[in-house]
């Protein structure tokens, strides 16, 4: 049923998902490699979230009211993904159960992570947030780039390096 609609993509390192002004249509799910969502503020790009093998990712506002992305979707490296069309799958839930479920998980799944991600900006210390984000995503934590990681925890990559070193 599923394996009917996925796409498979390769993405080369640098390569774009999703840009700003693309509509987002589908939830890519990682085979092989890594990926970032990231956005621009003041010139700056902030990192929203990384995707390694077996993770989950899109632009949930864009995917869920077809609404051009303000946020892109970079292949950290070079990348294996499969690619779900939404809407087709939104279909799919309606006449099966069990793809009702594997929707309801996936959605389920991106609200607790970003419910987390905002409680964690809100209460926790950088050095907390740090450990929070070694301990949840060990695969995005040894293989990014620390600038990535700094923008993601929404810290410096000074700030950063002073947290891993013990001083904060």
């Amino acid at each position: 049923m599923l394996s009917n609609i996925m796409e498979r993509r390769t993405l080369k390192k640098g390569e774009m998902l999703l840009e700003v002004g693309q509509v987002a249509r589908h939830i890519a799910f990682v085979e092989s490699g890594m990926l970032r969502q990231l956005y621009y503020k003041n010139g700056h790009d902030i990192t929203e979230h990384f995707a390694c093998e077996g993770d989950g990712l899109c632009s949930l506002l864009s995917l869920f009211r077809q609404e051009k992305s303000k946020q892109i979707i970079e292949a950290l490296e070079p990348s294996s993904v499969l690619l779900i069309p939404y809407g087709e799958l939104v279909e799919l839930s309606y006449k099966s159960k069990v793809m009702n479920s594997f929707l309801r998980l996936i959605l389920e799944s991106s609200l607790i992570m970003s419910q987390k991600k905002a409680d964690s900006w809100r209460f926790e210390t950088s050095r907390e947030r740090y450990e929070r984000f070694v301990k949840e995503y060990p695969e995005a934590a040894k293989r990014a780039h620390i600038s990535h990681i700094a923008s993601y925890l929404l810290m410096t990559p000074e700030s950063l390096s002073r947290v891993r070193a013990g001083k904060l």
